[in-house]
């Protein structure tokens, strides 16, 4: 496809990472940013590409893309409102591997001479969509790395809700990237689960006072759940101690069966955990377990969004011990959350040991069924981390 496409669609997800020193909507964000500093910075945290905005209304010239190509070697998008062939020709010379076209601003026409012109000058595209009208021009027109934008660029509103249900409906030939309106790593699982290759990040991280180490954050796994949550101030502490899940139990024979779906920030995903019955209650994913005679669960769990299988939940047998639990966790093809014994005493082993996608972690974290030890909780959640 080319470098910039490539490396977006590495395996897991990826991020591209932006530099700009304010925005149209949020303000000044970070006005000295030395954009030299940060992309090499980005680079060394992981990031697949880097951003750079060229234009004045965010703080950006041609000479921050011609600095960050002098000091980094990772892929580097041009970030401007770009309608001429000057304009790519110029972000192709300052050093850029792609340019982004704005369907916003652009016809079809438009759009299809500037995708001749890249492609002449050697220059990759994003090609972004707000809207599923936007989107269907965006695959009609052979977009091949296609950004979904959850911000209204006439309004700055966001809409995650609908972004996620764009994602999910491009087509899965196509490099998806999901912009605008991640600030934690439940959030950007949460784009990755519906079917993003990556993210683009830009104010979150420009306003960390380390946006290279919440770069590292919003990417590193596994993803921590801390599950049998029952009342509210359980939820908060699990909030609190940084956890990215938060998991309810609804089947009627559980001994931490919860009340309902509790409120959690959007900054964090809920999670229904259910046997048999694939029902939710309006959860961000569900937790499915077999049913088995005469226990409360099988065990092993497919993890669910819309319906959609999105990992493998390799667990323990109800109230039994199995020494082989890790060693069959390791094996497992694709994502997967280690359930089943852990807690803030052997998580850090069982992560090293299998490398999961997401831990998940209920009994050991009690004080009786359904209560949490806030103490262990943190702890956990810290030991994952």
């Amino acid at each position: 496809m080319g470098r910039f496409a490539d490396a977006l669609a590495r395996p897991g997800l990826t991020a591209i990472a932006e530099v700009k020193r304010r925005s149209p909507s949020a303000g000044d964000l970070r006005p000295g940013a030395d954009p030299a500093t940060i992309a090499a910075a980005y680079e060394r945290a992981g990031a697949a590409a880097v951003s750079i905005l060229v234009d004045e209304r965010f703080g950006g010239t041609w000479d921050d893309l011609r600095a960050a190509r002098a000091a980094a070697a990772l892929p580097l998008l041009a970030k401007g409102f770009f309608t001429s062939t000057e304009e790519l020709r110029t972000a192709r010379e300052a050093g850029a591997d792609a340019a982004l076209l704005l369907l916003r601003d652009l016809d079809d026409e438009e759009v299809t001479r500037l995708l001749a012109v890249a492609s002449d000058l050697g220059l990759e595209t994003l090609v972004e969509a707000h809207d599923a009208q936007e989107l269907d021009r965006a695959v009609a027109l052979g977009a091949r790395v296609i950004g979904i934008n959850a911000r209204d660029l006439s309004t700055f509103e966001i809409d995650r809700t609908e972004q996620l249900r764009l994602v999910a409906g491009a087509p899965r030939d196509r490099v998806v990237i999901a912009e605008s309106g991640i600030e934690s790593r439940a959030q950007g699982a949460a784009a990755e689960l519906a079917g993003a290759d990556a993210i683009l990040v830009g104010s979150t991280l420009m306003r960390a006072p380390d946006p290279a180490a919440k770069l590292e954050e919003l990417l590193s796994r596994p993803l921590v759940k801390v599950c049998g949550l029952t009342r509210e101030e359980d939820v908060a502490a699990t909030v609190e101690a940084g956890a990215d899940m938060a998991g309810f139990v609804l089947a009627d024979a559980s001994p931490r069966r919860a009340p309902g779906i509790l409120p959690v920030p959007d900054t964090v995903l809920a999670v229904a955990v259910v046997v048999g019955d694939p029902d939710g209650g309006g959860a961000d994913l569900v937790q499915l377990y077999a049913e088995e005679d005469g226990k409360v669960r099988g065990r092993d769990a497919v993890l669910l969004r819309e319906g959609e299988e999105v990992a493998l939940v390799v667990d323990l047998p109800w109230q039994e011990a199995d020494p082989t639990h890790l060693e069959r966790a390791r094996a497992t093809v694709g994502r997967v959350m280690l359930a089943g014994g852990l807690g803030p005493e052997n998580v850090r082993d069982a992560i090293e040991a299998v490398r999961p996608w997401a831990v998940d972690a209920s009994s050991s974290l009690e004080v009786s069924p359904g209560v949490k030890d806030h103490e262990r909780v943190r702890a956990y959640v810290k030991a994952a981390r």
